[in-house]
């Protein structure tokens, strides 16, 4: 409980009296009066004030929460006091994130309930918790600010971001994943389980056109098979020092975390095995493929509370310790963000050295500030140099990505806020045309 300028403006006024009174023995008995009168009112104040003991506070919020997104959080007040309560609560919420609106202002009525919402944007994966409540109101006279704080400790567990898949759920069911920029198509396979002969089309290799069919009907008929099932993704993750890079206060490791969520929700939909690897100077983590929707629990379970290492990662170790595990043919993803032409030479030579009979893919985040510097246009001589050196090593970093194509190894770069998407895109590419 601290006092408010109310009273001390009270108190204030009453120094000169008592000072005056001191050459003016009359005023001395109006000092005393004043002085036993505020204190009265003070005391008045506290207690026809109802006691802060009263309200019932409460904290809801989802126990799995998303990173880089905004969470609901709702605070219920209840006023077992016979008067209105006008309160300001403060919830302290985990750190690092940020919220809407610091305060909740609610008058709640005597005997009810009120409720009050703010979001929770986090911004770092893994255990956290929502610790206390501070609940500050004014008493009834204005003459007090009461003042508590209420232990009511709530975990929680940050993932990924899981919302972006029920996002997913939604768009499908109103055909509209374009505007997630995913370019969804019905996937057709080389299978051994013949489906349909259609007319040729534009893009189809010449082993799926059927020359009988081609002859009796004089055009091009082409043979269509039922996808492939039961192939099996791989997703290598770097944990490295490179992946602590940020952009709108996400780092890039979360970045290929979500894009590797909502990747592996895709590819198990579709009927493929998902393996997830983490790696930086030594082997994170490690999930074996899974099946099935549901198995997109345990690629969460083991990927929540994975943080980055100032370390440089070795990528030989984790393309021999994928190529020893995991035997059948598979896609390999490998998702990273390079530094420089030296970085790349060190990802070329693990992935050529380690012999497996994998398809991989690289794919690069690219660097958010190089890439704005490159972009820009400048106003002055400095700033020339600076966007003529960033383009120039944006450039020696693609002629570099060039030899790893050289090797038979796909390459993707993509801007951070566009990594699930490119991902995506990229595994539904791989699979429409067969390379598996």
């Amino acid at each position: 409980m601290t006092p408010r300028p109310r009273l001390l403006l009270l108190v204030a006024l009453a120094i000169p009296v008592l000072i005056a009174g001191v050459w003016m023995p009359p005023l001395r008995e109006t000092v005393i009066l004043f002085n036993v009168m505020l204190v009265a009112v003070c005391i008045a104040d506290i207690l026809v004030t109802p006691s802060l003991k009263q309200l019932r506070v409460t904290r809801e919020v989802s126990e799995v929460l998303s990173v880089g997104t905004r969470n609901p959080v709702t605070i219920h007040v209840r006023n077992s006091a016979r008067v209105p309560v006008t309160v300001e609560i403060l919830d302290e919420y985990p750190e690092p994130g940020s919220v809407t609106n610091e305060a909740i202002n609610l008058t709640v009525e005597p005997q009810r309930e009120r409720s009050g919402k703010y979001s929770f944007r986090p911004e770092e994966r893994g255990r956290a918790e929502f610790a206390a409540v501070h609940i500050r109101s004014v008493s009834r006279f204005g003459l007090w600010t009461l003042i508590e704080r209420r232990e009511l400790a709530t975990p929680v567990r940050i993932l990924p971001d899981i919302r972006s898949v029920y996002r997913y759920e939604l768009l499908a069911r109103q055909n509209r994943l374009e505007e997630m920029g995913l370019k969804m198509r019905r996937l057709r396979g080389q299978g051994t389980d013949f489906e349909r002969l259609r007319d040729y089309r534009r893009g189809d290799e010449m082993r799926c056109i059927d020359w009988k069919a081609t002859s009796r009907h004089q055009r091009l008929i082409s043979r269509e098979y039922n996808i492939e099932r039961n192939q099996n993704i791989l997703l290598a993750v770097d944990c490295g020092r490179s992946m602590l890079n940020e952009s709108d206060g996400v780092s890039y490791l979360d970045r290929v975390l979500n894009a590797s969520i909502m990747l592996s929700y895709i590819a198990l939909g579709q009927s493929d095995n998902v393996g997830f690897m983490a790696f930086s100077s030594r082997i994170e983590r490690m999930v074996k493929p899974v099946r099935g929707k549901p198995g997109i629990q345990s690629v969460l379970q083991q990927s929540f509370d994975l943080e980055g290492r100032r370390e440089a990662s070795d990528y030989a170790l984790a393309m021999e310790h994928l190529s020893r595990n995991f035997r059948k043919r598979s896609l390999v993803i490998l998702l990273t963000h390079v530094i420089d032409e030296q970085h790349l030479d060190t990802i070329n030579e693990a992935l050529t050295s380690v012999r497996s009979p994998h398809l991989f893919m690289c794919v690069f985040l690219k660097d958010l500030g190089l890439t704005h510097l490159a972009n820009r246009v400048p106003e002055t001589d400095v700033e020339g140099f600076q966007s003529a050196a960033a383009a120039e090593l944006l450039t020696a970093v693609e002629r570099k990505t060039a030899t790893l194509k050289d090797h038979g190894i796909m390459t993707l770069s993509s801007l951070p806020d566009k990594l699930t998407a490119d991902v995506i895109n990229g595994y539904l590419d791989v699979k429409a045309r067969h390379l598996m």
